[in-house]
């Protein structure tokens, strides 16, 4: 029988496996850039003649496809790395989510419509911390666009973002979703969307907090400042 790994030999396992794993994604992304290079080559080739539309539109296809692959594999190459923050001081949580809901209000993602416009509730707390502006903006954007995906929250016109303050001084954000399965989506890991939800729980996690499924509502809860 083989002898079963120490823990010290496993995480080393571990480590090697996740550089190993950044080094292969990293040259996956340059043959895709590649590709999009010779694809949007063609596209040109295509505006100056008098090609059937289906073509071009075949083309653009192709370019946004390959398009996606580089950021998921940008995103595999993320996720196998420890999560750098450079967090700021007198954040304001408020401010932050307020932009996330206006960002993909006037731009949604190319996954995807957004399944109804975005609102934030929010009430009157003190609602400042310390905070990776850049990091923390990206996970609250992956957290909207999943919970938005997941259905219609019954025949509300609105998709409604809650933030508050709790009596342990963090900030909790929830959002409704409609999936029935018991299934955590922040541990899936099933596809990009789950690769994406995963990523951030991780960021969340590196700021002291908790993502997590709660029933009907995807919650995050972020230290603030006493």
């Amino acid at each position: 029988m083989k002898p079963l790994l120490s823990e010290s030999q496993d995480d080393q396992s571990l480590r090697l496996l996740g550089r190993a794993s950044v080094q292969i994604v990293h040259d996956l992304k340059n043959q895709l850039n590649g590709l999009k290079l010779y694809a949007t080559f063609l596209r040109k080739r295509l505006e100056k003649s008098e090609r059937p539309a289906d073509e071009l539109e075949t083309v653009n296809k192709l370019i946004a496809g390959l398009d996606r692959g580089a950021a998921d594999l940008s995103l595999i190459g993320q996720f196998g790395q420890p999560v750098q923050l450079r967090k700021q001081t007198g954040v304001d949580l408020r401010k932050t989510t307020e932009s996330v809901v206006t960002e993909l209000n006037e731009n949604p993602p190319v996954t995807g419509p957004l399944k109804m416009r975005m609102t934030l509730d929010s009430d009157g707390e003190n609602l400042t911390g310390d905070f990776d502006t850049e990091l923390l903006n990206q996970a609250l954007k992956w957290i909207a666009t999943a919970a938005s995906k997941s259905g219609t929250p019954g025949e509300a016109s609105d998709f409604r973002i809650s933030l508050s303050r709790n009596a342990a001084g963090q900030g909790v954000i929830e959002w409704p979703i409609t999936d029935s399965s018991n299934h955590d989506p922040f541990r899936s890991l099933v596809g990009g969307d789950g690769l994406r939800l995963a990523q951030a729980a991780r960021i969340i996690e590196a700021h002291g907090g908790t993502a997590e499924r709660q029933n009907d509502r995807l919650q995050v809860r972020l230290p603030l400042s006493q």
